[in-house]
């Protein structure tokens, strides 16, 4: 069973995809998911594909229906879908809001071809497609004797020009009637029908196995059309086309010349009716000049008559007109309205604008006579500037006229069409003349004859290089007047207005043409596609496909642009473009061709079945000739017809060929003047028989060979493709099946030139095949034969007799003529290569290798694809089993990795260079690239997610794979020397990258891949299971998220924690490598990879106790957290935790802020895990009992954890005053001697903690000056001291726990006692919590009362409505700057703020600091905002030097975690409209976080960015407190 295959589109806001393809095949399934810039908007997904049970109509939407499966948090999973069965073209578009329709695209799904009695499928790239000329093919009972050729040639498709009834050109695309069968067909005494052709098309398909299509005309119609004598407003003629009228006077005066010319009229003027030189030229510009232009006056169609609008404008005036301005809207413009029955002069002009335009001095005669003479000057102006256009229209017909005549009849590439005749016309007319002529002027008072007028329809034709979606008939277009239409004055061309009310009969008529012809054909080939107006195509296949679903269609496009192209195929859902081997100037290019046209490289990766939807370009018909191209044999030579067949016939895609090609026939078989019939098939015939071919005609026997392997190749799925320019003139394609790894290898020598008249090299280059060359699947080439030469026959459509192709099919390589085996060379263990020196390689021939892997190869990659179906059932195929597997490999590696720990998985898929140092190893590094950002498997896959979808192959990364086995060992080598179940695992990689280092180099990188993948989707299977069921129910986003756990959570060589009591239970141990004693091995948090890693500088308390919760408790990480809590808590010390650990022997004492954090997380250990109060009572081993005592060994000294959170309340209302151990530049070389002064107390009156100086930073903001040049070294950027806002939050949720425990019963204190001047006093918890909430909000909150009686220092106020960052610090303005910290305490301290005060503050912060993936750590507005961070400039600049600016602009992730779990806490208390919006608000921001790390290979999110999300150099990669608050805002939601 094969998964569904899945195609996920992406929605984004502003993107424009409607010229972009996307190709879907029937039984996929589409998915449209939310993009970055839609997440959290209401949007809807509207699509015209019918709903189940209804029929399709173009303009009928449906809104599509959401599905969310985890029904959770976030937007990153939901999508709506479409199950795609029916083929077509389909619209979708979406909007939200207020927003019916945003932006939106096509999807076109192909055709399911059946051909056979038992209706097989024929895939699309199975196709080998001939086309016949249908007129050639004599009566209907003679087709099969003639069509057989077709199938003996081994095609499986056909294609037929028009089948109705000719116009009288008899060109086969100028058609007198849509819907009657050419009488031709049907011999005397007898009348076949549509339902005959209809029977023959179904034997062919039934009996032949081959499918026919034929074309549809919609363009023109044949100018003998009686149809369109009855309904000529079917065309564009006079009446409804008045605009056409200027274009065809002109068009009668040069039919008038050429019969003047032709009568011999301007022989005495230097132009005879043969013209033959550059003066004959010249002579007709000059009649145009002289006779023709002055004579018919264009420019009066576009003039005004001067003096009649005067009087008008004379008698308004008089009258004492005003103008009226509202239809002017002030615009003093005087503009010439067309008349829009364009008469000789029978424009106006607005007398609006003349009136506003003119003014008189008054109402005199004399100044109204003034006005009016004003007036005249300004007519006679614009009726020059219509004069001055109409010239230039003149000029570009006049070369227009020249470059025709020109190639018509003086040009060796053009016809020659002799001397100038009423049937040979100087130039194509333009318009049918269904009277009798008389002189010029009588023509010409037609004009005004509507029942006459009405039959003068335009002639259809082709416009170089125009815009092929205009209309170039429409009013607006002047390609007529110009003369710039190419015409076929065979045809009118059809005017259908904008939709069946315009023209009913000829709507009504092209339905029924197309309905007859999709009955009785499976595709239709679009003549002139491009010209074709969309909106009728559109129509006329919708009606088709509902008589035939599965309709094939295809056409050529002519537009110059792969993106207008896009257009016709996307709004008409065409198959198949046509593309020609003959637009290829060499073989060279030729070759580019098959490589543009289809399929994978070879070696290509196994893409996933659930993938996005990536642009396409249009699936191809590659012919080696088409019915329009010239003839092959002119232009190139009669020995190039079978290479570059050969060639054609290699490509992954349709392929095909025109009748004639295979017989070589050596000119062009003409649509309009060919009348002989196709030969017909005769296996006995003679060489010298014209009316008759077998298989030794022409290239037939050579093309029936390359037939059947196109289609073979197809069926068996040959879908990769390599393309390979041996010499300039020899092109070796090779088709290779990814399942059995079997190649076709075919050797083409084309032959451009003619090997009679061009001396080709006798040296051809030997080759190397790679693998074991099975056979000769066949070798040919084109050879003369003594049958006489060519002579053009009168009744049949003959070929050249004298060549025929020596063809061998299916020998042995020793058995070939062509080559011979010069040896088999192994280049390595893995390499089995051929080498073949070709001996016959001629121009003209061709030779085709079947190619297998060597049989060990064959039989290794078969087993590999055995294990690897545990992963993707796609790999059944080609697999087979081995007798001696290994042990490891018997069981599946799901259960070897359900025994791996959280832990174990940090190792096996993370690790950053840092870390793997630390362990004696460090990250792959590709050589001539970069080194991979993890050791694990991320570090690898980072990589191959984006080479794989590109396939990629010429990436570093497969080349170093391709060269050797470094990469491969360094995988499992790596786990193997970690021991335990790591081992394991790399044991099951050693097992089978043994099977793996024995295949060809170049299947290694796409197996690599498949192993990886495999791996590391089962590795992530078991790592969420582990986790809670909040992670394991949650959406993509979230297990991204969580991953980060796994990311940041190690165990290192070194235990980086110091070790907890001896007492505790279900504490982790091992045995140290080192010194081989029994250790603790508690996972540790790392603050940031790959900054804060490793040693000394991973583990730091602040970093780890914000990161904590979102990290650990949200994941359901308890045992792993509760430890960590223990483990710092044992470094208590002055009520303090450390900063920077340092495994707790080299901690650092210096921040006021961590033990707040501590606390937080004590308190979210409690409420979110089950029985999580026990905690309280375990055992903390005192690693400082004491302020001053030596660091003790675990267990020395053992407290209970609530007598520790005692003592750290305690110490705080007693003051912590201390100076730090070792103060000097040994432990901070920017510090000044005052900044190692450590204060923290408790303000008695407010209840606020606060500390600190100017010349220390104690919270997260701590960046110290460094610039000794720019004098802000030893200086903090921001102190912060006094009361930090997020500390008094964190104090205040502190104390309210703690009050709550205590009435539980949990807490057995419930005061703090403190010695002061030798008393004793104490303060209970309540009281310390009721201080804080009394005096929070008035010292806290800038009101916008300029009075307000709480503000200390007015003037400092410089934004009103927020909350101070700081309160009391020694610079007092630092108090009033907008920072993101006050979001923070009201996510831990809600109770603290007023709802409506809260959410003004929150307004300014989304307004002032909000970035794309952080919060600004400082208010743009202020003076020292700076938002780029630069670590390594030093300059003079005090705010800015070595990084000053840490925390002073640049944008932050973290603080944005607790900015939106703020927003959602608070809009919940304001109703719901106002929490939709902040949901959608959070959504939108978490959606660029979730692209962030999609697209990340660090797979995290950064410590921080620059100002508007820009990348900074200096930040961590991926950052664990950025990870968890995210993590926790999802949790939130």
């Amino acid at each position: 069973m094969t998964a569904k295959q899945v195609r996920v589109m992406v929605l984004n806001d502003m993107e424009k995809l409607d010229r972009t393809l996307f190709r879907m095949e029937q039984g996929y399934e589409l998915q449209f998911r939310l993009g970055p810039t839609l997440q959290g908007k209401h949007v809807h997904v509207h699509t015209n594909y019918p709903a189940e049970g209804e029929r399709f109509e173009h303009h009928k939407f449906h809104a599509l229906d959401w599905i969310n499966p985890t029904e959770r948090e976030d937007d990153s999973d939901k999508f709506c879908t479409l199950d795609l069965k029916i083929s077509g073209s389909y619209q979708y578009y979406f909007g939200h809001g207020d927003k019916e329709k945003s932006d939106g695209g096509y999807i076109v799904v192909d055709p399911v071809l059946r051909v056979g009695a038992d209706n097989h499928v024929l895939p699309l790239d199975c196709i080998s497609i001939q086309t016949y000329l249908s007129k050639c093919l004599g009566p209907l009972d003679e087709w099969l004797d003639r069509l057989r050729v077709t199938k003996e040639t081994g095609y499986n498709m056909i294609h037929f020009t028009p089948l109705q009834t000719l116009g009288e050109s008899r060109s086969c695309y100028s058609l007198a009637d849509q819907l009657e069968l050419n009488p031709d067909f049907s011999p005397p005494g007898q009348t076949y029908t549509w339902t005959d052709v209809g029977n023959l098309v179904e034997k062919i398909k039934n009996e032949w196995n081959m499918l026919c299509i034929t074309d549809v005309v919609y363009n023109h119609t044949a100018a003998n059309s009686k149809w369109i004598k009855k309904h000529p407003e079917c065309g564009y003629n006079l009446v409804n086309s008045p605009h056409l009228k200027p274009a065809w006077v002109l068009d009668r005066a040069l039919w008038h010349i050429t019969c003047a010319i032709a009568d011999g009229k301007y022989e005495d003027r230097g132009l005879p009716a043969l013209i033959q030189n550059h003066e004959h030229l010249h002579a007709i510009r000059g009649v145009l000049w002289q006779d023709v232009f002055p004579k018919i006056k264009l420019w009066e169609f576009f003039q005004v008559k001067v003096e009649p609008m005067v009087e008008q404008f004379r008698d308004l005036l008089q009258s004492g007109a005003k103008p009226d301005r509202s239809k002017t809207e002030g615009k003093q413009q005087l503009k010439i309205i067309q008349d829009p029955q364009y008469r000789r002069f029978g424009n106006t002009v607005d007398m609006n604008s003349a009136l506003e335009t003119f003014v008189p001095h008054g109402n005199s005669p004399g100044a109204i006579e003034d006005c009016c003479n004003w007036l005249r000057r300004r007519l006679e102006e614009l009726n020059n500037e219509q004069y001055h256009e109409i010239r230039h229209h003149q000029e570009q017909a006049t070369n227009c006229i020249d470059g025709t005549v020109s190639y018509d009849r003086i040009a060796d590439h053009g016809p020659k069409l002799g001397p100038v005749t009423r049937k040979h016309p100087l130039v194509t007319r333009y318009f049918t003349f269904p009277f009798e002529s008389a002189t010029l002027e009588q023509d010409l008072e037609l004009i005004n004859q509507p029942e006459k007028s009405c039959h003068f329809l335009a002639h259809n034709g082709w416009v170089m290089g125009d815009d092929p979606l205009r209309n170039f008939a429409e009013p607006g277009s002047n390609v007529y007047i110009r003369r710039e239409l190419i015409c076929w004055d065979d045809s009118v061309k059809l005017r259908y207005g904008n939709g069946p009310e315009d023209c009913p009969y000829l709507w009504a008529h092209m339905q029924k043409y197309t309905e007859i012809t999709a009955k009785h054909f499976v595709g239709v080939r679009l003549d002139n596609c491009h010209s074709t107006p969309l909106h009728v195509a559109e129509a006329m296949l919708a009606a088709a496909r509902s008589v035939r679903p599965n309709l094939y269609v295809i056409a050529e496009l002519f537009t110059g642009s792969e993106l207008i192209d896009n257009v016709f195929v996307n709004r008409l859902g065409i198959t198949s473009l046509i593309r020609e081997a003959m637009s290829a100037g060499d073989s060279h290019e030729e070759g580019r061709l098959v490589y543009r046209y289809g399929g994978e490289p070879v070696g290509a990766f196994l893409q996933p079945s659930l993938r996005p939807l990536v642009p396409s370009i249009a699936h191809a018909m590659f012919l080696d000739v088409t019915h329009d191209n010239e003839c092959p044999i002119q232009i190139r030579s009669v020995y190039d017809s079978l290479p570059s067949s050969a060639i054609v016939s290699m490509a992954c895609c349709a392929t095909g060929s025109t009748r004639g090609y295979d017989e070589l026939v050596p000119h062009q078989i003409s649509v309009v003047s060919e009348e002989r019939f196709y030969s017909k098939w005769n296996p006995q015939a003679k060489p010298s028989s014209p009316e008759e071919v077998n298989l030794q005609s022409g290239i037939i026997a050579g093309k029936l060979a390359l037939n059947r392997l196109h289609q073979e190749l197809a069926t068996k799925g040959f879908n990769q493709v390599f393309v390979d320019q041996v010499d300039e003139d020899i092109v070796a394609v090779t088709r290779h099946c990814p399942s059995t790894h079997q190649s076709v290898v075919a050797v083409c020598r084309t032959a451009f030139k003619n090997p009679k008249h061009h001396r080709y090299s006798n040296e051809v280059p030997s080759m190397c095949i790679p693998g074991k060359i099975e056979e000769v699947v066949l070798e040919a080439r084109t050879m003369e034969r003594q049958a006489g030469s060519y002579i053009k026959d009168e009744r049949s459509i003959n070929g050249m007799p004298g060549y025929t192709v020596e063809i061998k099919e299916h020998i042995q390589l020793k058995d070939s003529k062509v080559v011979r085996q010069a040896g088999v060379t192994s280049r390595g263990r893995s390499e089995y290569v051929q080498e073949i020196v070709f001996e016959q390689l001629t121009p003209g021939s061709v030779i085709a290798f079947r190619v297998s892997l060597d049989p060990k190869s064959q039989e290794l990659v078969g087993v590999l694809r055995h294990h690897l179906i545990q992963f993707n059932p796609l790999y059944k195929a080609g697999s087979q089993t081995d007798p001696n597997t290994p042990d490891i490999l018997k069981s599946p590696l799901t259960e070897i990795m359900s025994k791996m720990t959280l832990a174990d998985m940090n190792a096996l898929l993370f690790r950053c260079d840092a870390e793997e140092k630390e362990d004696g190893g460090g990250c792959y590094n590709i050589p001539g690239w970069k080194p991979l950002k993890y050791g694990g498997l991320q570090g690898l896959l980072s990589v191959m997610a984006d080479v794989r979808p590109k396939n990629d192959l010429g990436h570093p990364f497969c080349d170093n794979l391709r060269q050797g086995d470094w990469m491969i060992d360094y995988v499992s080598n790596r786990l193997i020397s970690h021991g335990g179940t790591l081992a394991e695992v790399g044991q099951w990689f050693q097992a089978m990258f043994a099977y793996l280092k024995h295949i060809p180099r170049y299947l290694i990188p796409c197996y690599f891949d498949a192993i990886l993948v495999g791996a590391y989707t089962t590795a992530l299977d078991v790592t969420f299971k582990q986790m809670s069921s909040f992670v394991q129910n949650g959406s993509t986003f979230v297990k991204l998220l969580a991953l980060g756990s796994v990311q940041m959570c190690a165990v290192g060589r070194f235990p980086a924690l110091p070790p907890l009591s001896p007492a505790l239970s279900d504490v982790p141990y091992r045995v140290s490598e080192i010194t081989m004693q029994k250790e603790q091995c508690c996972v540790s948090l790392a603050a940031g990879l790959p900054h804060f890693s490793a040693g000394i500088f991973r583990c730091w308390g602040r970093d780890t106790f914000i990161a904590l919760r979102g990290l650990m408790l949200v994941t359901g990480r308890h045992l792993e957290a509760r430890n960590i809590i223990l483990a710092f808590a044992g470094t208590l010390r002055h009520g303090l935790i450390p900063n920077l650990l340092g495994e707790g022997v080299g901690a650092r004492f210096n921040c006021r802020d961590a033990v707040w954090w501590w606390l937080q997380c004590i308190q979210d250990y409690c409420t979110m895990v089950p029985s999580g109060t026990d905690i309280l009572q375990c055992p903390v081993s005192r690693m400082y009992p004491t302020d001053d005592s030596k660091p003790l060994t675990a267990g020395t000294v053992d407290q209970l954890l609530y007598e520790v959170i005692h003592e750290a309340m305690e110490r705080h209302m007693q003051g912590i005053e201390f100076r730090e151990r070792n103060a000097g530049p040994q432990i901070d070389c920017n510090m000044r001697d005052e900044g190692f002064n450590i204060v923290a107390k408790v303000n008695p009156d407010t209840g606020f903690v606060y500390g600190g100086n100017r010349f220390n930073c104690g919270t997260w903001m701590d960046k110290m000056g460094e610039s000794e040049r720019a004098r802000n070294k030893g200086i903090p950027a921001t102190p912060r001291d006094g009361s930090a806002v997020e500390i008094v939050g964190l104090c205040k949720s502190a104390l309210r726990w703690l009050v709550e425990l205590h009435k539980q019963g949990l807490f057995p204190y419930n005061s703090v006692a403190i010695h002061k001047d030798g008393k004793q006093l104490s303060m209970s918890y309540e009281e310390w919590d009721r201080k804080i909430q009394q005096n929070f909000e008035k010292m806290f909150y800038v009101s916008h009362d300029p009075n307000d009686p709480n503000e200390k220092h007015p003037e400092l106020v410089h934004k009103r409505g927020i909350y101070k960052d700081s309160y009391g610090a020694s610079s007092p303005w630092c108090d009033y700057q907008l920072r993101p910290n006050f979001s923070i305490a009201m996510v831990v301290a809600p109770e603290l703020f007023t709802v409506e005060h809260a959410w003004e503050a929150l307004n300014i912060a989304e307004e002032k600091l909000l970035g794309p993936l952080g919060m600004k750590t400082l208010d743009p507005d202020d003076m020292v905002y700076c938002g780029v961070y630069d670590n390594s400039l030093d300059n003079d600049n005090y705010n800015l030097a070595r990084g000053f600016n840490y925390h002073q602009g640049p944008e932050w992730l973290w603080p944005i975690g607790y900015f939106l779990r703020a927003k959602i806490n608070f809009a919940k208390k304001l109703g719901k409209d106002t929490y939709d919006k902040t949901v959608y608000l959070v959504k939108n921001v978490l959606s660029r976080h979730y692209v962030h790390m999609e697209r990340s290979s660090w797979k995290g999110l950064p410590e921080l960015t620059n100002e508007n999300g820009q990348y900074c150099s200096f930040s961590c990669e991926t950052q664990a407190w950025s990870l968890a608050t995210v993590l926790e805002v999802l949790h939130d939601l």
